[in-house]
């Protein structure tokens, strides 16, 4: 497994992605305006589920935000559950209302 990368997926949009080699193993789908991350979807493909691909995913992006300042609008299901459960964590990045 290749480091997380943040790269433009096929539809132009930018995305947190985990590769092997060539091939796509997990992406989190994101928008950045202004000062806001808006992250879409988060992908893992199915030979890949429950490595923590996605909390890997989750992390970087995190680290992202914080190190430009930005605050996280989740429409992912699974970052608003992982912000809900964990607030202590993302209280500081988490964009609310």
């Amino acid at each position: 497994m290749e480091a997380i990368t943040l790269e433009q997926n096929q539809n132009g949009q930018q995305a947190f992605v985990i590769k092997e080699g060539v091939v796509r193993l997990a992406e989190m789908v994101i928008g950045v305006s202004g000062n806001i991350i808006t992250v879409y979807h988060t992908e893992v493909v199915p030979e890949a589920e429950g490595k923590g691909l996605a909390k890997l995913l989750l992390n970087a992006m995190a680290d992202y935000a914080r190190q430009h300042q930005l605050k996280v609008v989740p429409f992912c299901v699974f970052v608003q559950a992982q912000f809900k459960r964990h607030p202590d964590l993302y209280s500081d990045i988490w964009q609310i209302g």
